[in-house]
């Protein structure tokens, strides 16, 4: 039946006596008796928000009950593209491109997603769930009935960037810092980390302490994905449907409802504004303030100390950086080839903005090493424990990747200190 438009009514319920006249919705053919929902009717669209933990089975037979009622002509999920491909195609790593990702400088972005997908699954094994379950189950009741599939969640390598955008440095370092310790290292689930996830949102409990303690990624992380997803369903209200299911977790059903119900303007304007990355300066200050330190400090020790004393200083900082790139490989277990490219690359990639170290070596890993189909089917198991990273092909070059840049950032700092030093 459809509502009649006009200006939003919020309604809000945990059961049926608090929403006159909607005693259907609490009935347990619905899959909503005793699960947290709120109800929200504008434009002449009623939309029903199910609140869901990410680690519950419950969670999975609500959504799937509530599916089967017939009531809805739509699904709307907590999913993007990339997250939902994840959960309904098992091989869907199988179609990437390696190369492609090295040459787009996406190689961290894949890695995180990983490292990400890792976290869940250890998650899984202590839990007997798999995080996400009642997501797939929407997707998946979705297409099997024929109901409209929206997708409205912001893209999760968006929201990482402007999360890690807005954080200094220092902060920067500690998030990397707290994530692959969280991700990588194989200790018990703490309460903390399930209550976390009983709220729902799988995001917020792997960015752990950051997303509570820190305002700059609570905003990117959760907030942002509030008003997102409430322009997302805004958007598709426009579009025909009149009843819409929308399944997303717990922890987002305040903020969802309020914005659903509250926000003004058109929704394709705030969903472009909210996918917007942050400007990067078209100007490589530290590419040119580094030149003109090695310059001048060259320039320096050459008058000072002769040409030879130069020529020292330059060989010296151009086998720093080349050890420490190698070095760096070789903690990846890159290929000789690999570590041999990370060693010429490293003394010159510091002067060139748009190259990394990282990205010559793992390019030649690619290639002598390259990946087969077995390990991108395997990517997803196989980086889920520390030992995999190194034994999947496809894993250890991204891996090369971070190493090899990391041992030369460090070896830039250490060989700047050598030079000062020689200097004075």
């Amino acid at each position: 039946m459809a509502l009649p438009a006009g200006p939003a009514h919020r309604r809000l319920s945990g059961s049926a006596e608090a929403v006159p006249g909607l005693n259907a919705l609490s009935d347990s053919r619905t899959g909503l008796d005793g699960q947290p929902y709120r109800i929200v009717e504008r434009d002449g669209v009623r939309y029903t928000l199910l609140g869901t933990a990410h680690v519950s089975r419950a969670s999975v037979v609500a959504v799937e009950t509530a599916i089967a009622s017939g009531r809805y002509d739509t699904i709307a999920v907590e999913l993007d593209a990339q997250r939902h491909r994840a959960l309904t195609d098992p091989d869907a790593l199988a179609g990437l491109d390696l190369f492609q990702i090295i040459r787009e400088g996406k190689t961290g972005l894949v890695a995180a997603n990983l490292a990400l997908a890792a976290y869940q699954r250890r998650l899984a094994e202590h839990l007997g769930v798999e995080p996400g379950a009642e997501l797939k189950a929407a997707a998946v009741g979705a297409a099997e009935r024929g109901l409209r599939l929206a997708l409205v969640d912001r893209d999760v390598g968006i929201t990482l960037r402007r999360a890690f955008s807005r954080l200094g440095w220092w902060r920067r370092a500690k998030l990397l810092a707290g994530l692959a310790a969280g991700l990588f290292a194989d200790h018990e689930v703490e309460a903390d980390e399930i209550e976390r996830l009983k709220q729902g949102d799988v995001l917020e409990a792997s960015f752990s302490e950051f997303a509570q303690g820190t305002p700059e990624v609570y905003e990117a992380v959760i907030a942002e994905r509030d008003r997102y997803m409430a322009a997302s369903l805004r958007q598709i209200g426009t579009e025909g449907c009149r009843e819409v299911l929308v399944v997303v977790g717990a922890g987002h059903l305040a903020g969802l409802t309020s914005h659903l119900a509250e926000d003004h303007g058109e929704p394709a304007a705030q969903l472009s504004e909210l996918e917007a990355l942050p400007p990067r300066s078209n100007f490589p200050w530290f590419t040119v303030l580094l030149a003109v330190f090695l310059l001048g400090g060259f320039a320096w020790g050459a008058w000072q100390g002769g040409l030879q004393f130069g020529g020292e200083l330059l060989l010296q900082w151009a086998l720093i950086t080349a050890v420490g790139g190698a070095l760096g490989c070789l903690a990846a277990g890159g290929h000789p080839l690999s570590i041999l490219a990370a060693f010429v690359a490293s003394p010159l990639t510091p002067l060139h903005p748009a190259l990394a170290s990282g990205t010559v070596s793992a390019l030649v890993e690619a290639w002598v090493r390259k990946p087969t189909y077995a390990d991108f089917l395997r990517l997803r198991e196989d980086t889920g424990h520390l030992s995999g990273w190194w034994r999947n092909r496809v894993a250890r070059v991204l891996l090369n990747f971070f190493l090899t840049s990391l041992g030369t950032g460090i070896a830039v700092w250490l060989a700047g200190a050598h030079l000062v030093g020689r200097l004075a």
